[in-house]
């Protein structure tokens, strides 16, 4: 845990003595592209923040006069007035944290390297799951996304183990409880497959830890492969195969803002050099000279399917 000030000029006492007055340290740090306000809390808990020269603490709040600084280093607190967004599509076998004590690799390690600020994953896909994530460089765009008061639809293509009764689906349907509470999918559709395994597309509004397989297992079923194929108005393309990232239209970078309920911020493009790299990647070919090809749809390549 983070030091805590007890002097007369602690931050907290001196917010305290003017009412409170400010915002939330972990606001105004994640404001800056540091990071999401949840890892801007452990950076506090941590110690590595100081205000006014003295550790900060988790409830601080600080006014424009405040002076900042990480790791010693003086923070300066202006907003990034631009934002960048990018999808990549995870692989199995990675974890979304930025190191991991086992030495797995991690989605970070592919994407494009920043000069200045660093990239926040939007939300988190497990070990074993696969598809879309989104990243950006504004630490509040990232926060009000993860919100569970956002209601953001993310789809999956779940590969399901089992023989799946209409009883099954109904229920999941009108919800389930869940041992952190009731959980249902809002849409369920129909993949294809045969034999035990079949092929499904459903929609959730929430991303709780491991949700979408705990829901088929409440009914003794067992997914054996998951894909997220889309996050609110973003699909994954087609093109961009696992361990690829791409650069956000402009358009989805505004549907990101208007589902955050914010003011959008000038999107700005990756550098000459990374927009090559990123259009290498898509032309990579096999061992025979020959260019890849997508994987056929509902073999788990994770092709959308189009909204009705």
């Amino acid at each position: 845990m983070g030091k805590c000030v007890t002097d007369n000029s602690s931050p907290s006492t001196a917010a305290e003595d003017s009412g409170r007055a400010g915002e939330k340290l972990q606001k105004v740090l994640a404001r800056t592209g540091l990071g999401s306000r949840r890892e801007m809390e452990r950076w506090i808990e941590e110690g590595r923040i100081t205000v006014n020269g003295k550790p900060a603490s988790l409830g601080d709040r600080v006014d424009d006069s405040a002076r900042l600084a990480i790791d010693g280093r003086p923070l300066d607190r202006a907003p990034a007035e631009e934002t960048r967004c990018i999808l990549y599509h995870k692989p199995t076998g990675e974890v979304c944290s930025r190191r991991d004590p086992q030495g797995r690799r991690t989605v970070f390690d592919r994407l494009p390297k920043l000069k200045a600020g660093r990239w926040i994953s939007i939300g988190r896909l497990d070990f074993n799951t696969s598809g879309l994530l989104l990243f950006t460089t504004d630490g509040e765009l990232a926060n009000a996304l993860m919100h569970p008061a956002s209601n953001i639809e993310r789809e999956y293509m779940v590969r399901v183990m089992g023989d799946v009764k209409p009883e099954h689906l109904e229920a999941l349907l009108k919800g389930v409880m869940l041992e952190d509470g009731l959980a249902r999918f809002t849409d369920i559709q129909d993949g294809g497959g045969d034999g035990i395994n079949h092929w499904y597309y459903v929609v959730i509004m929430e991303g709780r830890n491991r949700e979408v397989r705990r829901l088929w297992e409440s009914q003794g079923l067992t997914v054996s492969r998951l894909k997220r194929v889309r996050y609110g108005e973003v699909f994954i393309p087609s093109r961009v195969k696992q361990g690829q990232w791409t650069e956000l239209e402009t358009k989805e970078v505004k549907s990101l803002y208007r589902m955050a309920s914010l003011p959008q911020k000038k999107v700005r493009k990756g550098s000459i050099r990374e927009r090559e790299k990123m259009e290498r990647q898509f032309g990579k070919r096999d061992g025979r000279g020959n260019a890849r090809k997508g994987n056929r749809p509902g073999a788990g390549s994770g092709t959308p399917r189009k909204r009705q």
